[in-house]
Formats: structure tokens, sequence, C-alpha cells
């Protein structure tokens, strides 16, 4: 009988035991990091063959040269989810996701009434950072991004994104915008040569460090503030065009790049459940 009674003691440990471990397996599954992407500094659009406008050029959903939905998979594979947001970010949203994205903001050529960076966006912005998220700036070459806002946002950071033109490539020479020379860093482990082309360049202030030189060109940054951090870089760079091989060389590792860079600022991003 006392044998018994021991069995069953020991069945229902091991029962809440068990029940322990799922529940802690399952909250841990749960747990997600949320990778935002702007939709509203960057707002471009245009008329589908029935008339009706949709946005495109730098998100999620564009599957066509223009877009990020290559980019939007391989973070999907890493574990992370995609969000996006549509108008001026609030700290109120953007405590729930782990990373912000921030491409290309529009100019008057591209969008007839632009939404500019604002003081008061910044303000948000840099809160968010500061507390612990992490914010990616990718800008463009000269006369194909709004500048001033922009550096407005980063020059918090110690940012200067400089309206120049850098990496000019003429038709199909690809060498033209071949980088391959990589400093000992997590986004360039194994990799020979990405292609960046027409980038603005950086200016940095102490203490933010440069990630790439070239030619004495700062090409990327990066910026521990608060509990965040800041990644920069001048060009949108990893959009579908320039992460697949459609058009781009096959011995070009803008997509493993790509990967390293974002399982590196994955694992500085915050879970957020």
């Amino acid at each position: 009988m006392k044998r018994i009674k021991k069995y069953f003691l020991l069945s229902v440990l091991f029962t809440v035991v068990l029940s322990i471990y799922n529940f802690a397996s399952e909250g841990k599954q749960t747990e997600k990091k949320v990778v935002a992407l702007d939709y509203f500094f960057n707002h471009e659009m245009k008329k589908s063959a029935e008339g009706k406008e949709y946005q495109y050029h730098y998100v999620w959903e564009d599957k066509e040269n223009s877009g990020f939905s290559d980019l939007g998979a391989l973070i999907e594979s890493l574990g992370a989810a995609l969000y996006k947001i549509p108008k001026a970010p609030m700290f109120a949203e953007l405590k729930n996701v782990s990373m912000y994205i921030i491409v290309d903001p529009d100019t008057p050529q591209e969008t007839p009434n632009p939404n500019y960076i604002s003081d008061s966006s910044i303000v948000e912005i840099v809160t968010w950072v500061k507390r612990g998220g992490v914010l990616i700036l990718m800008a463009n070459d000269k006369g194909n991004c709004e500048f001033e806002h922009l550096n407005r946002l980063s020059e918090k950071f110690g940012i200067h994104f400089n309206e120049v033109s850098r990496n000019k490539v003429i038709g199909n020479n690809y060498d033209m915008g071949r980088l391959d020379k990589f400093p000992n860093h997590p986004i360039f482990k194994n990799i020979i040569k990405i292609y960046l082309k027409e980038i603005s360049t950086l200016t940095l202030k102490t203490p933010v460090k440069p990630i790439l030189v070239d030619h004495n060109d700062v090409i990327m940054a990066g910026s521990k503030f608060g509990k965040g951090f800041v990644f920069a870089v001048g060009d949108p760079w990893l959009y579908n065009e320039y992460i697949d091989h459609k058009k781009l060389p096959e011995d070009f590792q803008n997509f493993k790049a790509a990967k390293n860079l974002f399982q590196w600022l994955l694992n500085k991003a915050t879970v957020i459940n």
C-alpha cells in the first residue's frame, strides 16, 4: 500500500513538473521579436492596372524589384514578426516593437505632399531607442532622399548623412558598386563581397563607431544609445533587386550579409510579449 502511495505521489509530482515545463516552453514559443517598417515618411503611391492606388517602394508587400518582400521573408525565417507603421510614430506604438526601420524618406519629387520627419516624431523615436529600441536608418543618394529632416533625427545619435552619391554604377557594370574589404564584424562573417550603389556616406560624432569604411568614406555605422542601438547605412541596400540574383551576379553576397545583419541586430533587440 505504501509503495502504491509512493508511486502515486511520484506520478503526481512528475505531472506537475511536466506541466510547468510545458507552460514555460509555450511561453517561450510565443515570444516574438517584432520588426516594424515605416510606411509614413516613405509613402510612394502608384495605380494598378485597374486604377486602384497602392503603396510600393521599400515596403513589405512589394514583390517587384523595388520592394522589401524578400527581406521580410528573411526576417521571418529568423523567427521575428513583421509589422508596419503607417502613421507618424508614437512611443505608445513603438514600445510594442523590437526594431524600427526608416528607409529613404520622400522628397517632393517622389510624393506631392511628403511626410517629413517632424520634431515631435523625433522625440518619440529618441525616447523609444533610449529605452531599448533598435533603429535602422537607410538613406539614399543625393536627389533621391530627403536629407534635412532625416539628419535632424540621425544627428540625435551622432550620425549625419552626407548629401552625396558614391558608387555610381553605369549600366550592368556591377563591380562599380563592389565593396570587398571588411573588418572583423558579425555583419561580414564569411562575406567576400557585397554590392551598394549610389549611396550617401556618413559623418560621425564620438562615441559613434564606423562599421564599414572604404577609401576613408564611412559606409555603415552603429551607435549605442541609452539601452538601445542605431544602425545607419546610406542606401536602401537590401531591397529585392539587390538581395536576390535576378540581376545581381551570383558572387555578390547581399543576401548573406542581410542575414548576418539582422541576426546581429535581433540579438540586440528586446523580446516583445
